[in-house]
């Protein structure tokens, strides 16, 4: 986790821990989600195969599913395939 999407400076875990004490348990679930799938879109790189088209079609919609629970509780919270 970190403080700032443009400055990556690191949280220590424990304020990451406080943090995710005052967020609802879906929200929470929602931004590792959504971590994880922004890695796995950005991990292909043209051209792509249909296999690897359909990985990263299937990661953005899990990204798109994540944002929107994460733009319900925080639009700050969105994060893009960059």
């Amino acid at each position: 986790m970190f403080a700032s999407p443009l400055v990556p400076v690191p949280i220590p875990d424990r304020v990451a821990a406080l943090i995710g004490g005052c967020m609802p348990i879906g929200v929470l679930q929602a931004e590792i989600d959504a971590e994880c799938a922004a890695r796995e879109a950005r991990r292909f790189r043209t051209p792509l195969c249909d296999e690897d088209r359909a990985d990263r079609e299937r990661a953005l919609a899990v990204l798109a599913r994540s944002n929107k629970v994460l733009a319900a509780y925080n639009p700050r919270l969105v994060l893009l395939p960059r």
